[in-house]
C-alpha cells in the first residue's frame, strides 16, 4: 500500500498544503486525451547519419527533430530508417534536450528513449545524473524546477514522473521523495513513499512574506547598542 500527497504548499495559487489523498499512480484515465501536436509535420535535422539497410536503423549526428511546438535535440541518435515514425523507439544520447513551448517546459538529461505512436511524439523517458525538468509558470512568472535520475515524460496528458532521487521546487517550496508526479496542465504535485522504506516524502514549505535566507542586521546609528 502506498501513501501519496497532492496539493503542495504553495504549489497551487499559493494556497495551504491539503489533506492526505490515497492515488494509485500508473492508473489509467477513462478517456485518452488527445495529442497536443495533432497533425503536425515532423521534420528531421541532422549533421549526419548512416544506415543499415539490412537491419532498418540509422545513426543520425547532430540530429534536431521537431514537431509542433516540441522540439528534441541531441549529439546522437539510434532510429529506424528509413525515418518511420508511425511507430517506433528512437534513443537519443549526449546533451540531450526536449522543449515543449507549448506548455513553457523542458527536459535535460544524458539520454533518452522516445516513443513515437501514429506519426507523433508520445513518451520520454530520459536518464541522467541527475535529468533535470522545469517550466516557467507563465500566470505567475514562477519557474517551477525538479531533478531525478529518471523522468517519463507524457506528451499526451502532461504528466511528469520522476523517480529516483526525485526533487521538484515551484520556487519556494520543496519536495522529494522515491516518486513524484507533476500534472503541468493543473500544476498539481503528488508524491508516493512506501511504509517503512528508507526514503520517505520530505516537504520544505517556506511561509509567504519570508525567506530562507539570513538577513543581514541593519546597522545601527553611532552611540546605539
Amino acid at each position: 500500500m502506498r501513501r501519496s500527497a497532492s496539493k503542495l504548499l504553495g504549489w497551487l495559487a499559493g494556497g495551504v498544503c491539503g489533506a492526505v489523498v490515497a492515488t494509485a499512480f500508473g492508473a489509467k484515465d477513462p478517456a485518452t486525451p488527445l495529442s497536443p501536436l495533432g497533425n503536425a509535420p515532423i521534420v528531421v535535422d541532422a549533421t549526419s547519419s548512416e544506415a543499415d539497410l539490412a537491419k532498418g536503423t540509422g545513426e543520425f549526428t547532430g540530429i534536431t527533430i521537431t514537431q509542433g511546438k516540441v522540439k528534441l535535440s541531441a549529439d546522437h541518435a539510434h532510429g529506424s530508417y528509413p525515418v518511420d515514425f508511425k511507430n517506433s523507439h528512437w534513443t537519443f544520447d549526449g546533451h540531450v534536450k526536449l522543449d515543449d513551448d507549448e506548455r513553457h517546459g523542458n527536459l535535460r538529461a544524458d539520454q533518452a528513449v522516445v516513443d513515437f505512436r501514429n506519426g507523433r511524439i508520445e513518451h520520454a523517458t530520459v536518464t541522467g545524473n541527475p535529468a533535470e525538468f522545469q517550466q516557467q509558470r507563465p500566470e505567475t512568472g514562477r519557474l517551477a524546477k525538479g531533478h531525478a535520475e529518471q523522468i517519463d515524460y507524457d506528451i499526451n496528458d502532461g504528466k511528469v514522473r520522476l523517480s529516483k532521487n526525485a526533487w521538484l521546487s515551484d520556487g519556494e517550496n520543496e519536495i522529494s521523495g522515491p516518486l513524484l508526479v507533476y500534472n503541468i496542465n493543473e500544476q498539481k504535485v503528488e508524491a508516493a513513499s512506501t511504509p517503512g522504506a528508507q526514503q520517505r516524502v520530505h516537504i520544505v514549505i517556506t511561509p509567504q512574506g519570508t525567506s530562507t535566507k539570513t538577513q543581514p542586521a541593519k546597522p545601527q546609528p553611532p552611540g546605539q547598542p
